[in-house]
């Protein structure tokens, strides 16, 4: 028997494929070289590299007391208000969305220009930042948590509307044709059919939102939305690196702790 290995004819080159990589190729390098060129290098300081080491050297020489002193306006106090922030405008906005994610699933109306008109006015409402969210309800209730919740809020309402709209329309229609030949009305459809498959999705998708939430809102405080933001940008301001530091890395750990949660959570209801 013969066991030579006969060798196989070389696959023909793609002579189009390689040049449309090495025009890609190209082409991305004169975009890198092109931005270099818009930034006015100029205007940095002699004294940069100094100032940088001295950020570096107190972001990495944290300043531990700041954790707890129980004034309220510590570290943990103001991790706890982030994530109390981040939880009631999660928390509000699930339950306004749900309304919104019916109106926009086109598999519950008959014309189709009903879900159109519903994603349209899903999508103006996450078009607004939550920052400029923020700007707008601190001149409205003030500064503090309170404007955090109602931008985070707000803002999580066209998100989590359009991810429960797409889960709605991805359900069965099996359960709720058996609830309507058991003579159900439209209300018992969507109580023992719909919300009941529905249900994990809702669940995984407010926590993933919760997720995004809780990095939002340390950001918000910077413009005085409350939680973690506001003292992270009264240190910088004050060159305060050592403080800095800290709120950094208490935020690094809040977001790792919420996300494995999350992620667990989200896990356990596939």
């Amino acid at each position: 028997m013969d066991t030579t290995m006969k060798k196989l004819p070389a696959k023909p080159v793609d002579r189009k494929k390689q040049v449309a990589h090495w025009l890609i190729a190209i082409a991305t390098i004169v975009i890198i070289v092109w931005s270099c060129t818009g930034i006015n290098f100029g205007g940095i300081k002699a004294t940069a590299g100094q100032i940088a080491g001295a950020i570096f050297s107190g972001i990495f020489h944290p300043d531990w007391s700041y954790v707890y002193n129980g004034s309220g306006e510590d570290l943990i106090s103001q991790l706890w208000q982030t994530i109390c922030i981040a939880f009631l405008g999660t928390f509000i906005s699930a339950i306004i969305s749900l309304p919104f994610a019916f109106w926009a699933a086109h598999t519950k109306h008959k014309h189709w220009y009903t879900s159109r008109i519903g994603k349209i006015v899903l999508a103006i409402i996450r078009s607004f930042p939550e920052i400029v969210l923020a700007l707008m309800f601190i001149k409205a209730v003030g500064p503090g948590s309170a404007a955090g919740v109602l931008a985070l809020g707000f803002h999580s309402v066209g998100m989590l509307a359009k991810l429960f709209s797409e889960a709605i329309e991805n359900l069965e229609e099996g359960p709720n044709e058996a609830v309507i030949a058991a003579g159900g009305s439209k209300f018992h459809v969507i109580m023992f059919s719909t919300m009941p498959n529905l249900m994990p999705a809702l669940i995984s998708n407010t926590l993933y939102r919760f997720d995004v939430s809780i990095r939002s809102a340390s950001i918000l405080g910077l413009v005085g939305a409350g939680g973690i933001g506001y003292p992270l940008i009264i240190a910088l301001q004050y060159r305060q690196w050592d403080r800095v530091g800290i709120i950094l890395l208490g935020i690094i750990i809040m977001v790792v702790i919420i996300d494995w949660i999350s992620g667990w959570i989200r896990k356990k209801l596939v």
